[in-house]
C-alpha cells in the first residue's frame, strides 16, 4: 500500500509519512549507527554505489516522483559538484513509488539538473511502494517523510535531515568538525519529544480538523501542561486556533514567539504564518496579524535569496493581504519565473495557480492607482 500522503498546504508542499515503529526512541536507528545496506533494483544514472566506502562520505537521499521537492534535487546536484574532489558521493534513492516506469522518463527529463547517482530501491513487483532499502533506513531511523536525507561517513550515519537543510552538517563532517555523539544525543531528545507529542496528537487535530478551535486549544493546553516542551511543537496551531477564535492579542503573542523560534528557518516561517494570509480564507486577517505574518515571510525570503516559489507565493499573499498589490504584483512574478524554471510541466496545476493570483493581483493594483487619482 503506498504510505499515506499529507498534503501541507500552508507550504503547497506533499510530504509523504509512512508506517511509525513502535520501539522505543532509544532504539530507533540513529547518528553513529553502521550505516544499512543498500538494496537497489535499478541504476539510473551516475557512478554505482554497493557499499560505503572507509575514508568516504556519503549523501543518500530518498525520494519519489510524485513528491519531488522543486529545490531539492538541483541543491544536491551543486552539493555534488561542490564537494566532488572532497570524496564525498551522492546517491538518490527512488522509494514509495506507485509506478516504477515512470521513474527513468522524470529522471531523464531532468537531465543535468539531477547530476548526481541514482537508483530504485527494491521493491515486490506487486508492491512497488514497499522498498527494502526505505524500510531498513527510513522507518527504522523513525523518519516520517521525504525527502529526506543520510550522511554516511565511514560506513556510520552522521547526519538524517531534510536535503535542503544539509549545507551546514556536509560542510561541518567534511571538515572535521562535527561531533556526531553530541548530534545523537540531541536527535534521540527530538524524538523522544516527537513521540510524546503523538500521544496527544490525533485529539488535537481531531478537533482542529471539525472546526473546533477551542477544543483543540484546550487538548494543547493540556498537552504543555503535562509537557512544557511541547509548547514548541505545539506554537503554530496554538496560533492557528487563536486566530481562528479572534484572540488577537494572545495570537500576536505566540506569533512573535514563532519569529524567533523560526528565525533562521525559512520553511517553518513559511508554514507558520501561511494561514494568516492564504488567499482562500473568506474573512480579512487583522492588520496586525497581517504585517506580522509579512515580516515572518520577508525574513523566510532573505533566508531563501528569493528563490524559493512555494515562500516567493507565500510572501505575494501577504503583500496583498497588507494592501500593497504593487508589492504582490513583482513578488509573484519573480514566483512564476522561478517556478518556469524548476517545473518544466506546463500542465502543472501551480502555473495556473499562480498566475490567476497575479491576475488577482494585477486588478487590485490597477484599483489602487484608480483611488489614489
Amino acid at each position: 500500500m503506498r504510505p499515506l500522503l499529507l498534503p501541507l498546504l500552508a507550504a503547497l508542499t506533499l510530504v509523504a509519512s509512512h508506517a511509525i515503529t513502535t520501539a522505543r526512541a532509544d532504539e530507533i536507528l540513529n547518528l553513529g549507527d553502521p550505516a544499512p545496506p543498500l538494496s537497489l533494483s535499478k541504476w539510473l544514472k551516475g557512478e554505482k554505489i554497493d557499499h560505503f566506502a572507509p575514508g568516504r562520505i556519503y549523501v543518500v537521499e530518498f525520494w519519489a516522483t510524485w513528491a519531488p521537492s522543486p529545490k531539492a534535487i538541483p541543491h544536491l546536484t551543486e552539493l555534488a559538484h561542490k564537494y566532488r574532489d572532497r570524496g564525498v558521493r551522492i546517491l538518490g534513492i527512488d522509494s514509495y513509488e506507485d509506478d516504477p516506469n515512470q521513474v527513468k522518463p522524470f529522471v531523464d527529463q531532468l537531465g543535468d539538473r539531477m547530476d548526481y547517482s541514482v537508483a530504485m530501491d527494491r521493491a515486490p513487483a506487486d508492491n512497488p511502494s514497499q522498498g527494502a532499502t526505505a524500510r531498513a533506513w527510513l522507518e527504522a531511523s523513525d523518519e516520517n517523510g521525504i525527502p529526506t536525507a543520510f550522511v554516511i561517513q565511514d560506513g556510520k550515519i552522521a547526519w538524517i535531515g531534510h536535503p535542503l537543510e544539509l549545507d551546514r552538517p556536509l560542510a561541518a563532517i567534511v571538515a572535521g568538525k562535527w561531533d556526531i555523539a553530541a548530534e545523537a544525543r540531541k536527535r534521540l531528545e527530538a524524538k523522544t519529544l516527537e513521540r510524546k507529542a503523538r500521544a496527544f496528537r490525533d485529539r488535537v487535530e481531531t478537533s482542529y480538523r471539525a472546526k473546533d478551535y477551542g477544543g483543540a486549544l484546550a487538548a494543547i493546553d493540556e498537552a504543555t501542561a503535562k509537557e512544557p516542551a511541547l509548547a514548541d511543537e505545539y506554537a503554530k496551531m496554538r496560533f492557528d486556533c487563536l486566530v481562528e477564535l479572534d484572540r488577537t492579542d494572545a495570537a500576536l503573542k505566540v506569533g512573535e514567539r514563532m519569529l524567533n523560534l523560526y528565525h533562521d528557518n525559512a520553511m517553518a516561517l513559511n508554514n507558520a504564518f501561511f494561514s494568516v494570509v492564504d488567499l482562500t480564507r473568506q474573512k480579512e486577517p487583522d492588520p496586525r496579524l497581517a504585517r506580522l505574518a509579512l515580516e515572518g515571510l520577508l525574513r523566510a525570503n532573505e533566508l531563501t535569496k528569493g528563490h524559493n516559489i512555494y515562500i516567493l507565493n507565500t510572501l505575494a499573499q501577504a503583500q496583498y493581504r497588507v494592501d500593497d498589490p504593487a508589492g504582490a504584483v513583482a513578488t509573484q512574478e519573480q514566483a512564476i519565473r522561478a517556478l518556469e524554471a524548476q517545473v518544466t510541466n506546463k500542465s502543472h496545476p501551480f502555473h495556473r495557480t499562480y498566475r490567476q493570483q497575479l491576475d488577482m493581483y494585477r486588478r487590485a493594483e490597477a484599483r489602487k492607482s484608480r483611488r489614489a487619482s
